[in-house]
């Protein structure tokens, strides 16, 4: 026996400990995404989302020593999905394809990632004490990138001049409506996105009422 087949024989042990370990970490984080977007991180408790989850409090503890730790971590997972769709805005790529694309998949995360879009608008609303350090750095700097490509698209006579912030603003509140407010939505309608009827009929309007605005001007 070779000095490297011990090495080469562990590996795969190794790495299947550590996968084991992060799918138990992210059940803990889909238990606690599911009381504090609903509670918030002062009305949730460390013993719900264990038990939720199926662990010991000592093991959750273990993972996530504190409860700040924990909804820190979720929010990150939920603002890595929340940027996600930002890809599709490409400088290369024709602007007004590359928005529909880009509405629907936000209507795509309103419909399967709702907990995630509500958690995100209640700790914003609640003054964003621990996503503001993150707004200021990384994710300013990647809507900044993106701003620019709206720009570039303007220059371009792809769409109308438009303030890319508002119209940043815009795709967000409209999209993420239907996640945030879905008790309301279900009220109105007596429908949500889950149904692929309702799902389509709302992406279909929405590209419609917002191309209308961003249509170049006839030469």
């Amino acid at each position: 026996m070779t000095d490297d087949q011990p090495h080469q024989t562990s590996r795969p042990t190794a790495d299947k400990r550590r996968s084991g370990v992060e799918k138990r970490r992210a059940v803990m984080r889909s238990a606690a995404l599911h009381f504090f977007s609903r509670f918030g991180l002062h009305g949730t408790s460390l013993d719900q989302i264990a038990e939720r989850a199926g662990v010991s409090k000592t093991n959750l503890i273990y993972h996530y020593p504190t409860k700040e730790v924990l909804y820190t971590a979720v929010l990150l997972e939920t603002l890595d999905i929340w940027i996600a769709p930002f890809q599709a805005l490409q400088p290369n790529v024709e602007a007004l394809p590359a928005i529909r694309h880009y509405i629907r998949l936000k209507l795509e995360l309103a419909r399967d990632h709702a907990e995630a879009s509500r958690l995100y608008c209640l700790e914003v609303v609640q003054g964003a004490p621990l996503l503001t350090p993150l707004l200021e750095g990384s994710v300013k700097a990647l809507i900044d990138d993106k701003a620019g490509v709206i720009r570039q698209w303007i220059a371009r006579g792809d769409i109308a001049p438009t303030d890319p912030w508002h119209l940043f603003y815009l795709l967000w509140a409209t999209t993420q409506h239907y996640a945030d407010f879905a008790v309301q939505i279900e009220t109105i309608s007596g429908q949500t996105l889950a149904d692929p009827d309702f799902m389509e009929t709302a992406v279909t309007n929405l590209q419609t009422i917002i191309m209308a605005g961003l249509m170049p001007p006839r030469p």
